[in-house]
């Protein structure tokens, strides 16, 4: 065992946190628990990996294993708030996690990835005292399947219990939205449940008020209830029908979990893997599913199963530069929706100056569900943030908060509030009922509320004022 970096708690004012695995997933989240203010220290077995991310961030590593007693004594698991085990093997997370647990009244969260222990979330939470059974394979496939359902759309995220969606999309050229003033488009295309939140334009970002004109290649993101957002897309224009088939290249777990999930909603799924043994098993696992074994990165292969007729093409090789080459040849000879899933994100600025369409990124998914929980149960304010988004390359942050009880914004009428600027109160959800707010609304305590804003680390509802 060694001890890597030096611990500076008195420095920082969040949470103690101890993450054990500090790969890729580790490392993202480390970077981004860094920034939120904890005090971080960090448990792997490979002293390189340690050595790396404690002279990137100020946090104390140590090289050892992460079920060990000794090891999570010497990391001060039995006085830290939270316990966050990623390492590659499950039931080394699970273990990290019970072990934890016993030491302190910690919250515990592990990366659970095979289908079998996924399952059994529920059982695992409940049992081993966990707040959270996270699976990045699992967020990945499900951000997939969502657009994929809904192909016009770059991305779509849930909010609300899934009764609001928050759906990005980029305006064509000679579209209706082009060269319309926001308040006309609330006037003329939408309804009531229906507010655009971001727009994204050469580069900048702008949280639009109703004066502001979209312009053709403007990307946006709007707000709106499931019903809604078809009705508005359709006004504008665009295809609101789910795909019928795709192909999917790669047949790891989260090509198993997203061929489950659109196979539930009827689509038609084809894989294709190089691995023998494993189009076995998947013919097994998907008995609904065409599986082709053979080499997913072959142009003739491709040609052969129909990719210039496929409506969706997904690369998940397991090799990023695999997928975004893959995604350009599937642009060029098909109209396919395709969505690119890229694990490394240290090279986000020049993937975003390809054509790739919608990019999915497992680590960001993982780092937002978690620092969503950090942060709430870092706030003792008397809200909790139910869901967390970061977009536009982390320039725009979407924020759900639950209000529990009375506080500065609780009865007071919106348009009393001293709002900080760049930020827009997208919805109000109270009870079954959706309010998309008004000046003369209230925030009340029991409702759940969506804010939108280029302001970032809000942990509280409060954090909204000026």
């Amino acid at each position: 065992m060694a001890i890597i970096g030096n611990s500076k708690a008195s420095k920082k004012r969040g949470l103690n946190i101890v993450v054990v695995g500090c790969g890729k997933v580790g490392s993202a989240l480390i970077s981004q628990l860094d920034k939120e203010g904890h005090t971080i220290t960090v448990v792997d077995k490979k002293p390189e990996r340690v050595a790396e991310i404690t002279n990137s961030h100020d946090i104390m590593g140590i090289v050892g294993n992460g079920a060990s007693y000794s090891i999570l004594m010497e990391a001060n698991a039995s006085v830290c708030d939270l316990i966050i085990a990623v390492t590659e093997s499950d039931e080394l997370n699970l273990l990290c996690c019970t072990i934890a647990k016993k030491l302190s009244n910690c919250a515990a969260i592990a990366r659970v990835r095979t289908p079998d222990y996924s399952m059994e979330s529920q059982y695992l939470i409940e049992k081993l005292g966990l707040v959270m059974v996270i699976n990045p394979e699992l967020l990945a496939a499900n951000e997939m399947a969502r657009i994929l359902y809904l192909p016009t759309a770059l991305e779509v995220n849930l909010f609300a219990e899934e009764h609001i969606e928050l759906i990005k999309f980029k305006i064509p050229e000679g579209n209706i939205l082009a060269d319309k003033a926001i308040k006309d488009v609330g006037s003329d295309l939408t309804n009531k449940e229906t507010l655009i939140c971001v727009v994204e334009r050469g580069g900048e970002i702008f949280i639009p008020y109703g004066d502001f004109i979209l312009r053709a290649n403007d990307t946006i993101s709007f707000a709106s209830t499931k019903k809604s957002a078809v009705d508005f897309l359709n006004k504008v224009g665009f295809n609101t029908k789910q795909v019928e088939d795709t192909i999917i290249v790669g047949g790891g777990t989260d090509a198993y979990y997203l061929a489950s999930l659109l196979l539930s909603k009827g689509i038609s799924v084809k894989i294709i893997e190089r691995d023998r043994d494993r189009c076995e098993e998947l013919s097994m696992l998907l008995p609904k599913a065409v599986i082709i074994n053979g080499d997913g990165t072959d142009e003739n292969l491709l040609m052969e199963e129909g990719i210039e007729e496929s409506e969706s093409f997904i690369p998940l090789t397991g090799i990023d530069e695999e997928n975004v080459v893959l995604t350009l040849y599937a642009k060029q000879v098909s109209k396919a929706k395709v969505v690119t899933k890229i694990d490394r994100t240290n090279f986000r600025q020049v993937i975003n100056m390809l054509d790739l369409g919608s990019i999915i990124f497992p680590q960001t998914l993982t780092c937002e569900k978690i620092v969503a929980y950090a942060r709430a149960k870092q706030n003792s304010m008397g809200c909790e943030i139910e869901t967390l988004y970061h977009m536009f390359d982390n320039r725009v942050e979407a924020i759900e908060f639950k209000i529990d009880k009375e506080s500065s914004v609780t009865g007071v009428p919106l348009m009393d509030m001293k709002l900080k600027k760049n930020l827009l109160i997208c919805f109000i959800k109270r009870g079954e009922n959706i309010i998309t707010p008004g000046g003369s609304d209230c925030i009340m305590p029991g409702d759940t509320v969506m804010v939108v804003t280029t302001n970032t680390g809000f942990n509280d509802i409060g954090d909204i004022l000026q």
